[in-house]
């Protein structure tokens, strides 16, 4: 019986140690994100991906993802609102550089094409719990990950009182991340 217990023991601590970390990438991902303004939807994405993920897909209890952001990377195609958006009025980049998400569980759903991820989202340093499905797509030996989600600007103090903005922000992720191997 211990000989099948240590047998299992390297076994799972093999596991983890090999080819099952990743990290995510620019390029390949897309990090985009839309909210109306003044009636009409302005879109704009993000770059600066960093972090680690851990993932297997059979042992979901064993996956994480610890990701970053660069909130100077801001772009919605227009130079000044970039910059506005960089500002104290709104991200306050000088002070908070990066979103950070950091995943504390992901389970399957309901529909087989979906997981779902539970973890806590850092926008100006103010923490809030999220979760919402995403799909994975195995890609030679990375993976991508795409979701979606929506949140209210304002849990995050981003935008102050703005009444011409909309208060909730879709947020659209494909993550391309590589294998560490």
């Amino acid at each position: 019986m211990n000989r099948i217990a240590t047998l299992i023991i390297v076994l799972f601590i093999t596991n983890i140690s090999f080819g099952q970390h990743f990290t995510p990438t620019d390029e390949g991902s897309e990090i985009g994100f839309k909210i109306r303004n003044f009636g009409v939807n302005v879109s704009g994405s993000f770059k600066g991906l960093e972090g680690k993920i851990i993932f297997f897909p059979d042992s979901l209890s064993a996956s994480h993802f610890d990701v970053t952001i660069d909130v100077k990377t801001i772009n919605t195609g227009i130079n000044q609102r970039d910059n506005h958006l960089r500002s104290e009025d709104y991200f306050e980049i000088a002070k908070y550089p990066h979103i950070h998400f950091l995943s504390e569980r992901i389970t399957t759903s309901t529909n087989k094409a979906y997981l779902f991820v539970f973890g806590k989202l850092t926008i100006k340093d103010i923490t809030k719990e999220i979760s919402f499905p995403f799909k994975v797509t195995p890609k030679d030996d990375d993976y991508i990950f795409e979701g979606e989600f929506t949140l209210n600007r304002r849990d995050y103090n981003v935008g102050g009182g703005s009444i011409t903005m909309g208060d909730n922000v879709t947020l659209n992720l494909k993550v391309l991340a590589k294998s560490d191997k």
